[in-house]
């Protein structure tokens, strides 16, 4: 079938296999608006709202429900809302938390964004109890270098670029990247890790993904890296920690091979950091 003969339907098919694709396997959505059971998600209660707390100097804040329901989710908000929330991090009720990672997607295209908002909407509607009082706090928004304001479509056959567009979604640099202030350094540590991440399975910090080759992944080969992002596993073979084995193996493993790709080819080009 040529493109002039694509119909409606088939737009809005491949808009919704699109926002599925950017909101399983690199947004990683479910991370933070889903709850957890014994086995992982709880897909029956998808978007609803997530189990974790999380807490910075000046909030508290626990992922809220972002299925379309009408009532308890955001069935009722218009598309300009929803692209706020997501892009801007500002919600009907002012600025989000700084857990909402905003600044990391402020790079995605006008049409990603769209198949995001479609995919969320084409979702269940799920009814669920609203979350506690939160406290949002203040918030300056740290996008990765280069990755500020919104790519333009063409942007993204150049595979460098590309792989800076899958890092800012992914949120790479947002966790792998020195802190100041529970903000990420990117001045002086861009990709050098030492984040610090708290999770029932205990104490990670985050790995040195520059191109150093002692103290990051210069010397690892491209296949080390992608089994790193995909199966959540280290150069040795062994279970990284949690978040990253968990994103890796619920969402990075979803990620297609020629993002995969750009991925670790913009990783090659981030300056050694010890």
């Amino acid at each position: 079938m040529g493109a002039s003969a694509l119909t409606a339907g088939d737009s809005a098919a491949a808009d919704l296999s699109r926002g599925q694709y950017l909101v399983e396997a690199l947004a990683a959505c479910d991370n933070c608006h889903t709850p957890r059971g014994p086995n992982g998600y709880d897909l029956s209660a998808r978007f609803s709202g997530g189990s974790q707390t999380f807490a910075g100097k000046d909030y508290v804040a626990r992922g809220s429900n972002i299925s379309p329901d009408k009532e308890t989710g955001v069935g009722d908000w218009g598309d300009d809302e929803l692209s706020a929330a997501i892009v801007a991090g500002v919600g009907r009720d002012g600025q989000l938390a700084p857990a909402m990672p905003s600044d990391s997607y402020r790079a995605l295209t006008n049409a990603d964004r769209n198949a995001m908002i479609a995919f969320l909407r084409a979702s269940p509607p799920v009814k669920a109890q609203p979350a506690p009082p939160q406290r949002h706090g203040s918030w300056s928004p740290h996008p990765a270098p280069g990755a500020e304001a919104t790519f333009d479509e063409a942007a993204l056959s150049d595979k460098i670029k590309r792989g800076l567009y899958v890092a800012s979604i992914a949120r790479c640099l947002a966790c792998h990247s020195a802190e100041v202030d529970d903000a990420p350094d990117h001045v002086n540590g861009l990709g050098a890790g030492g984040k610090i991440f708290r999770t029932p399975a205990g104490v990670a910090v985050a790995s040195n993904i520059t191109t150093h080759p002692g103290k990051g992944v210069g010397a690892w080969s491209d296949d080390e890296i992608k089994r790193a992002v995909t199966q959540g596993l280290s150069r040795k073979g062994e279970a990284l920690k949690p978040p990253m084995s968990t994103l890796a193996k619920a969402h990075f493993a979803k990620m297609s091979p020629d993002d995969l790709d750009a991925l670790v080819a913009y990783l090659r080009t981030l300056p050694a950091k010890e």
